[in-house]
Parts: structure tokens; C-alpha cells; sequence
């Protein structure tokens, strides 16, 4: 948990549910996943929460709960069959008049890269929005959803050692799903005002600057500065727009990038360390190894073990 310009930054789901006062018995802390049932956790209401920025991904499935929730300046009615997501950045907020069962999915980018698909972004752009409207569904669509996110919450609660690669696979399909529901008509205008526009070019380039990595493309990492050139920005300007808008610096959007590419590399693939640090952009294994660990507590042989 990070505060910063006193809205708090939460790393997962357990360290917002924690300072919200919410119960946690339930919410897995050391994992990059998570679903819940919220009816199982929110016994209260109304119920309230603080301004605060996620830095995961989250996927809710409003099966039968009345509230409301934002997204930077934007406020949206939650009623039944209302589906959303929001990814990480964002200043956020909820709020639940009541509750009989409504699941919410947890992720960050390194599960998403490691278990669901190594091009994530690539194939599913919208994750990349700054905004995605809601939708509610009639009964009979929601019921497809409804039919993989419990299908997913069977295997989160299994014990095979393949559990998060079947979640994975499934979340493929519930990404496709969303893709058919909510993208067909997707309205560019929705992305908001210029410094919006600004922040979703920023995520696109460094995502476009990963892959350009990975087929050897370019050698070396791209800093602040390279980033401003690709949209003619000024890099004090360019870096302010991205702090003021997302809670985060450019320099820790592009480490966390690295993190979650390199996790990536080292959990699916057998090429060696070495190689994965020369294809990050790192000049050194040995430097790459230091970063890496300063990141995750792990050096990379270590990660590729667990």
C-alpha cells in the first residue's frame, strides 16, 4: 500500500478490502488472482468507500446487487446483470446499497501475461482503455458470463498443480466474451479529454515497445524521453500528465512492465537468463539479475523455480 497526494495506492485486493475495514479471512493476499463473492465479505449497508487507485485489473458480475461506482470523473449505476471492469491507475470508488451475490474477479498484469496470454494487450486492446462502459445484460447473456466465472471460481478452489493455467484458459474465453459484448460498439469519445488520450497512448507505446523488444526490433529500454518524442510531448509534461492521471511515474509504469514481461519469459519459456536480460533491454545478466530482485525478492533463477 502506497499514499501518495492522500490517495492511497493498493498493490491487491487484500490491502484494499484491509484499510477499508471489510473482512479479509476470505481474500487470498499472496496471489495475483483472486475471486470472491462479495455477499460473502460486505454484511453492511450502505457501504461506502474512500477514493483510492488499484493497481490490478478487476472484473465484476452483478448477479443481484443495487449500488454505484467511479472511475476518475465518471459515475455508473450497478444494477443486475451489470458487468464492468477497470483496469490499474485509476482513481476509483464504490458504493452498495445492498447485496445478494455479485463476484468479483482480481488480477495483475503478470498474471495476465504469464497465465492467460504472452500478448495480452495485443489481442485484447480494451484492457488498455482508459474507460469501458458498463453493460447490463439481459438474463440469458449474463448467464453465459455467469457459467465461466464460476467455472473459474471451481478451479480457483481446486488443488491441481495446473489450476492457474486452467484458469488461465478459461479466462480466455471470459475475455472473448467481453470482447463480443462490450468492444463491438465501443466509442472512441468515451476515452475523455486530452490528458486521457495521453495516458492510453503511453500504454499502447510501452506495449508496442515490449514487443518491439521481444522480436529484437530495438535493443534498449526506452526511458521518459523516448516516450515524449512518440507523442511530441515535452517529457516533464508528458510525465506530469502520466502521474497526475494514473498515481504512478513513468519510471515505475516501465518497471513494473519489465517485471511482469520478465516473469513472463521465465515462467514460459526455457530460454536463458541471460538472453531474457539482453532482450530486455539489459546491456548485463548480472545487472538484470540485481534489478530483478530489488523488484520481487527473488532472483530470476529462483522465480523460474517456484
Amino acid at each position: 500500500m502506497k499514499e501518495k497526494e492522500n490517495i492511497v495506492i493498493y498493490e491487491n485486493l487484500y490491502s484494499t478490502y484491509k484499510s477499508l475495514g471489510l473482512p479479509v479471512d476470505t481474500i487470498d493476499q499472496s496471489k495475483d488472482f483472486t475471486i470472491n463473492n462479495l455477499a460473502d465479505i460486505h454484511k453492511k449497508f450502505p457501504f461506502k468507500s474512500s477514493v483510492y487507485r488499484p493497481s490490478y485489473f478487476s472484473f465484476v458480475f452483478v448477479k443481484d446487487a443495487h449500488g454505484k461506482y467511479s472511475t476518475d470523473d465518471l459515475t455508473f449505476d450497478t444494477v443486475p446483470g451489470t458487468i464492468y471492469f477497470t483496469n490499474p491507475g485509476h482513481h476509483k470508488a464504490f458504493e452498495w446499497f445492498d447485496m445478494r451475490e455479485l463476484y468479483l474477479v482480481t488480477l495483475s498484469e503478470s498474471f495476465l501475461k504469464e497465465n492467460v496470454h504472452p500478448e495480452i494487450f495485443e489481442e485484447f486492446p480494451f484492457l488498455l482503455a482508459e474507460t469501458v462502459r458498463p453493460r447490463t445484460l439481459a438474463p440469458e447473456a449474463f448467464a453465459e458470463f455467469e457459467n465461466l466465472y464460476l467455472q473459474i471460481l471451481k478451479e480457483y478452489k481446486a488443488t491441481s498443480p495446473y489450476k492457474y493455467r486452467i484458469i488461465g484458459n478459461l479466462f480466455v474465453v471470459l475475455l472473448l466474451k467481453v470482447k463480443e459484448y462490450f468492444w463491438a460498439d465501443y466509442n472512441p469519445i468515451y476515452e475523455g479529454n486530452r490528458s486521457s488520450q495521453i495516458v492510453k497512448n503511453f500504454k499502447e507505446n510501452l506495449e508496442k515497445h515490449y514487443r518491439d523488444l521481444a522480436d529484437n526490433k530495438v535493443q534498449v529500454l526506452y526511458q521518459v524521453q523516448d516516450y515524449a518524442r512518440l507523442q511530441s510531448l515535452n517529457p516533464n509534461y508528458l510525465s506530469n500528465v502520466i502521474k497526475s492521471k494514473t498515481g504512478k511515474s513513468i519510471s515505475s509504469w516501465i518497471a513494473d512492465k519489465t517485471i511482469a514481461e520478465a516473469k513472463s519469459l521465465l515462467k514460459n519459456s526455457s530460454v536463458p537468463i541471460k538472453q531474457i536480460a539482453f532482450q530486455l533491454g539489459f546491456s548485463e545478466s548480472n545487472h538484470f539479475s540485481n534489478y530483478f530482485k530489488k523488484h520481487t525478492n527473488l532472483t530470476p533463477n529462483e522465480f523460474r523455480k517456484v
